[in-house]
């Protein structure tokens, strides 16, 4: 079902794919938290970040080593032949000869398709541009399984949806699994119309507003992202929206009792640290299923030998 195949989009899986990797990642799981899985040993993972990243870059490696395997970095891009002009695709030609798999992030959207044009080895989208970032939404899922329920979801998401990547694959899968979506933000930084459409298309319940108060009291998910100062081409637009939002504990005393609250990260100012210690706040191990969700992947995409 996987092994050899590329990770690029959301849109490219299905539903019982998704879950095959959820599952997957359950019976990982337990290696994440420290163990002896060594079913990669030999293997190796190539991770080529044109972006700042710490949970996804980091996550691939502690992923890949708690397997047994090995990592190779990159590094700044100046500090390569790409300061010397080298193409994005001689780049990925040539690492491709050197690893069993490769993780690619970049700023412009598309580059992982086009990385996946000249890759002799899977190549994993770890963020390209304002585009997707499946592996994150993966993670998203496993955290939504874990700590509320998947089916007949109602979830808002709150915050960048014109440049969040992360929100853009995420209600892409949603849509697989019924959910009722949200979407709150300001007028400015509205989800893409072709993304809507293609969810209502789905027979997707996808509702809009610009005040979070509306439906605050009814979710189950709360879907927190940062407002991007790096996708503004005009700073000065970015100061327009930039506090738009923030989650306090006062807000929390409407919500539902089991409602989570999820955050990609990093987070600049629109969660107060103060939510942190409530029981609706579960960003931090969101990040760290991003460990397990990442070994299954791996695991799936490499093949390697059977788990100890």
């Amino acid at each position: 079902m996987f092994e050899k195949r590329h990770v690029l989009s959301m849109r490219e899986f299905s539903r019982e794919e998704i879950d095959a990797v959820l599952a997957m990642a359950d019976t990982l799981e337990p290696y994440a938290y420290g163990g002896n899985c060594n079913s990669l040993t030999g293997k190796i993972l190539a991770l080529l970040f044109f972006e700042p990243s710490t949970r996804t870059r980091m996550s691939f490696e502690t992923a890949m080593m708690r397997m047994g395997g090995k990592t190779l970095n990159l590094g700044p891009a100046e500090g390569s032949a790409i300061a010397k002009g080298e193409s994005l695709a001689d780049t990925i030609r040539v690492i491709g000869c050197y690893a069993d798999a490769l993780v690619i992030r970049h700023p412009k959207e598309g580059s992982a398709q086009l990385a996946s044009e000249f890759s002799p080895v899977p190549v994993l989208n770890a963020g390209d541009g304002a585009g997707h970032h499946p592996t994150q939404t993966l993670l998203d899922l496993y955290t939504i399984r874990k700590e509320s329920h998947l089916d007949e979801l109602s979830i808002t998401l709150l915050g960048d949806l014109k440049y969040g990547r992360t929100v853009h694959s995420l209600a892409y899968a949603l849509a697989l699994y019924g959910a009722e979506i949200t979407l709150v933000s300001p007028p400015s930084l509205r989800m893409p119309d072709q993304i809507k459409a293609d969810l209502e298309a789905k027979g997707t319940t996808v509702r809009e507003t610009g005040d979070l108060n509306e439906v605050i009291e009814e979710i189950d998910v709360l879907y927190v992202t940062r407002i991007q100062r790096e996708r503004f081409p005009d700073p000065r637009e970015y100061q327009k929206v930039a506090r738009s939002y923030k989650i306090t504990t006062d807000l929390l005393k409407k919500v539902k009792d089991d409602l989570i609250i999820m955050h990609p990260l990093p987070r600049v100012d629109e969660i107060d640290p103060e939510v942190d210690g409530t029981k609706h706040a579960v960003y931090f191990r969101q990040s760290f299923y991003g460990v397990p969700v990442r070994m299954a992947l791996l695991k799936m995409l490499i093949g390697g030998d059977d788990i100890d």
